[in-house]
């Protein structure tokens, strides 16, 4: 069955199928109604521009009927707010959601510094087939169709989001975490990991959509 995924900001994109919406990551850096509509929410970890209580208060009372599955440090920190809607997971769980198939991946967050502590974080496969990895470049034991891909945060550099498309392997890779990235830099970015990461690589503009 076709999904449509729609590119939020930054890291935030929300997928429909059947009818049904499940959003990832409506963080900080987005929209203030980014979830409004889900029936799942999915959050890879506890940083703002991922996660944000009021994005999610927002979705949550606009659809009763609405879910959010996190890991551990993001459930503790809402689970009061949302009782009986807060599912915990981690790496290798598997789950439905909104009538997606979502396997669990990975547990730690990306190095920032060596100084700085790791947090957790979890990238998610929808479906078998969409992976977003959160802050972190998660390999699934899975082969993954369209990567969405952390093109630029302060824990990367641009050789290792190419090395990281050659790991994966994906069918194409778009871009998410690219709220940092400016407009005069994109033309670099997607010159050398078109080129260089060996799959079909894009972007899409804040809004816009793809069929998958």
């Amino acid at each position: 069955m076709t999904i449509t995924l729609t590119k939020k900001s930054h890291s935030c994109v929300r997928l429909e199928k059947a009818g049904r919406v499940l959003v990832i990551d409506p963080g900080g850096f987005g929209e203030q109604d980014a979830a409004v509509g889900a029936d799942a929410v999915l959050v890879t970890h506890e940083h703002p521009d991922h996660f944000d209580e009021m994005r999610l208060r927002v979705a949550m009372e606009a659809n009763p009927g609405a879910r959010i599955w996190t890991l551990r440090s993001v459930a503790t920190q809402i689970s009061a707010a949302f009782p009986g809607r807060v599912h915990t997971v981690g790496d290798g769980d598997t789950f439905s959601a909104a009538g997606f198939d979502v396997q669990v991946h990975g547990e730690l967050h990306a190095v920032i510094h060596p100084d700085i502590p790791r947090i957790t974080n979890v990238g998610y496969l929808v479906d078998g087939s969409v992976f977003h990895p959160g802050d972190a470049l998660t390999v699934p034991d899975h082969p993954v169709d369209t990567l969405m891909l952390p093109v630029m945060a302060p824990w990367n550099k641009i050789s290792e989001v190419i090395d990281y498309v050659r790991e994966v392997r994906p069918r194409r890779a778009i871009d998410i975490h690219d709220a940092l990235l400016t407009d005069l830099a994109r033309p670099i970015y997607d010159r050398q990991i078109g080129e260089l990461g060996g799959s079909d690589h894009g972007r899409l503009a804040v809004g816009a959509t793809t069929e998958l």
